[in-house]
C-alpha cells in the first residue's frame, strides 16, 4: 500500500463509481418514494425529516433548501432544548443518538399531521433514536422513507430492545450504498479513510425531489419548491408560499 493509492484522485474516482452505482439500482426504490413524497404534498402534508450524526446533513437536504419542496421540515435532537425547554447541556452527551426515549418527545414537538410523510436518515439504521422514531411513526399511521446503508446495517447487531434495524420498518428504503463502516480507502493499519454515505444520501434526496416534481407536474400541480434567497425575490416569493404551511415547517439557523 503506498500513499498514492489514497489521494484526492483515488478518492473522486471510487466516489464517483459508487454514486452511479446507487444512481442506477436504486430507480425503483427512488419512483416508490416519489410516488409518497408526491401524495403527501398533493394531501398538504408536510415531510418530515429526522437524522442524528452525520445524517444530519441527509435531513437539511430534505428540508428548506433551494431546489427543494417547501412543505417540509427538520427534526434534529437540538429540539430537545430550542422547542421542548431542556437544558442545553443534554446535548453534551454524544450518545443521545443511542437513547430511544427522546423519540417520542421529538415527535410530539414536531406536531405533525395525520398526512404527513417521515424521513428518517441513518447509515448504519440501528441506533435506538432512529429506531425508536420509526416505531412511533409507524405507531402513528405514518409512511415512512429510510436512507440507510444496508450492507452496513446487515452485519452490526440493532441497538434498539425490538431487534429492529430502521429498514425493517420502513414502507421504503433507500440504500446509500455505503461500505461497512462507511470509508473507502484502505491503509497501511487496516483502517480506512474516505466516506460515502453524505453524498450518497445527497444525492438519493436530490433523485426523489426530482421524481417527486415530475409527478406532481404530470397530475397538473405546480410543485412547491423554494427558489434561493440569494436570487433577487427568492426570499419574499419563499415566505408567500412557507405561508401556506404556517405553524407546521420549521426554518430556524441551527
Amino acid at each position: 500500500m503506498t500513499s498514492t493509492s489514497v489521494g484526492a484522485s483515488t478518492s473522486a474516482a471510487e466516489l464517483l463509481r459508487r454514486l452511479s452505482d446507487v444512481a442506477a439500482s436504486s430507480s425503483p426504490t427512488v419512483s416508490e418514494a416519489a410516488s409518497l413524497f408526491a401524495s403527501c404534498v398533493a394531501a398538504d402534508g408536510v415531510i418530515q425529516a429526522f437524522g442524528t450524526g452525520h445524517s444530519q446533513g441527509t435531513a437539511l437536504e430534505v428540508a428548506g433548501r433551494a431546489g427543494g419542496l417547501i412543505p417540509t421540515n427538520r427534526i434534529a435532537l437540538s429540539d430537545l432544548v430550542q422547542f421542548g425547554g431542556e437544558d442545553p447541556s443534554v446535548l453534551a452527551d454524544p450518545m443521545l443518538e443511542r437513547r430511544g426515549d427522546v423519540a417520542a418527545r421529538l415527535y410530539d414537538l414536531a406536531a405533525p399531521a395525520p398526512q404527513d410523510l417521515f424521513v428518517i436518515a441513518s447509515s448504519s439504521g440501528v441506533n435506538a433514536a432512529v429506531v425508536e422514531m420509526a416505531h412511533v411513526v409507524k405507531a402513528h399511521g405514518h409512511k415512512l422513507v429510510a436512507i440507510t446503508s444496508v450492507e452496513h446495517s446487515t452485519r452490526v447487531e440493532p441497538r434498539h430492545e425490538s431487534g429492529k434495524r430502521l429498514a425493517d420498518l420502513a414502507d421504503v428504503t433507500l440504500d446509500n450504498g455505503a461500505p461497512f463502516g462507511d470509508t473507502l480507502l484502505a491503509l497501511p493499519d487496516g483502517t480506512s479513510a474516505g466516506a460515502v454515505s453524505s453524498l450518497s444520501a445527497a444525492l438519493l434526496v436530490q433523485m426523489v425531489v426530482a421524481e417527486t416534481v415530475r409527478l406532481l407536474l404530470e397530475s397538473g400541480t405546480m410543485p412547491p419548491v423554494y427558489v434561493s434567497n440569494n436570487v433577487p425575490g427568492g426570499h419574499e416569493r419563499n415566505l408567500e408560499l412557507e405561508a401556506r404551511y404556517a405553524g407546521r415547517i420549521r426554518r430556524t439557523a441551527g
